[in-house]
């Protein structure tokens, strides 16, 4: 299933948070953090599920920009200097819906592998 195209995506800077309707009438906002450790670059997703990276210390991360990526995504330049994913509108969506899911796994993540939110 393809997610429906957004129709309305406002950066709130000094929250720190992507807001983005669809066309479906999903509402989402998605941290700078969330999008960051969840990147689909494969900096951090890898080649394949076991080279999968565990993002620490982005709490404090913020966006300082968004471009178009054709039709179809949004490329996301963090102010860390993550700059290589592409979010494609199917994948936002899927974080917005997968949010209560994802969140708490890498929470749990990070403290099984002893790190944190917290940079430095």
């Amino acid at each position: 299933m393809t997610a429906p195209e957004p129709t309305e995506i406002r950066l709130r800077r000094a929250e720190r948070v992507l807001e983005i309707t669809f066309a479906d009438g999903a509402r989402f906002e998605l941290s700078a953090e969330y999008l960051r450790v969840e990147s689909p670059s494969a900096e951090v997703q890898g080649h394949s599920p076991s080279e999968r990276q565990l993002v620490a210390g982005k709490k404090a991360v913020g966006i300082s920009r968004l471009e178009p990526n054709g039709n179809y995504a949004v490329r996301i330049t963090f102010d860390d200097g993550h700059s290589t994913g592409i979010y494609s509108w199917d994948y936002l969506h899927r974080l917005g819906r997968e949010q209560d899911q994802r969140w708490p796994a890498y929470l749990k993540a990070l403290d099984a592998a002893g790190l944190s939110r917290d940079p430095g």
